[in-house]
């Protein structure tokens, strides 16, 4: 099946696409709202400006695809690869993304708020702010997430479910670069979370719930705790 034949059915009311194989396949600013492209082989594919909101992707594989202002508002995600995929300016609010594979995936100035990240893979993601907006991860659930040197520089996690997560020497340090900005925890839950030699530089850790997290060797210069709960479960004034 084609992109053209897809298009055609789906302007005809069809929405069911499982398996499709659209490798390299050109969808810029295609709309497959609500379309259901469960392991699709979407890998190289251009879905710029699409959108796919409420679509189903569950265990799609969309490595290396172009999806620069993609809109997946609501998405279901589950167990997808985005292995190096372009995501720079998409828009995800409350998309389902648990298990899914981000591995050195761009998503500068993404909008992740109230997303549901938990067990995924972000090794190297890129999270910082685009030229536009800022990447916004208030709310979304990231339990378990591996997010191993990232660049989380300037990016929001206010209210963010980081429980057990992995940020192993993650960078959220703030950033001269994106207007002085600072990395926001306020009132996020790290409960558990790996946070050995992160660079955690002038963040702000407001209310940020850090008990039994690994603060092993990580660089808390300027860091705003105030309320923080710590490791050992003190509060900080």
């Amino acid at each position: 099946m084609n992109v053209d034949e897809i298009l055609k059915r789906y302007a005809a009311g069809e929405r069911s696409f499982q398996r499709v194989n659209l490798l390299e396949a050109e969808l810029t600013s295609a709309n497959l709202q609500g379309a259901d492209l469960s392991y699709a082989d979407l890998r190289q594919t251009r879905l710029g400006k699409a959108n796919l909101s409420q679509a189903c992707l569950w265990e799609a594989n969309l490595s290396e695809a172009i999806l620069w202002g993609i809109d997946l508002s609501g998405a279901n995600l589950h167990r997808a690869f985005l292995r190096e995929a372009d995501l720079t300016g998409a828009k995800l609010v409350k998309t389902l993304l648990d298990g899914a594979n981000l591995v050195k995936a761009s998503l500068c100035g993404v909008n992740l708020n109230s997303a549901n990240l938990s067990n995924s893979l972000l090794l190297q993601a890129d999270l910082r702010p685009s030229a536009n907006q800022r990447t916004d991860l208030g709310y979304a659930v990231l339990t378990g997430a591996d997010l191993s040197y990232a660049d989380l520089r300037a990016v929001s996690l206010s209210h963010a479910n980081l429980d057990e997560a992995k940020l192993c020497r993650a960078n959220l340090s703030q950033t001269m670069q994106w207007g002085d900005l600072a990395t926001d925890l306020t009132e996020a839950s790290l409960k558990g979370a790996d946070l050995s030699y992160a660079n955690l530089t002038n963040a702000i850790l407001r209310n940020a719930n850090l008990q039994a997290a690994d603060l092993t060797g990580a660089i808390l210069t300027g860091a705003d705790l105030q309320g923080a709960i710590m490791p050992d479960g003190s509060i900080h004034n």
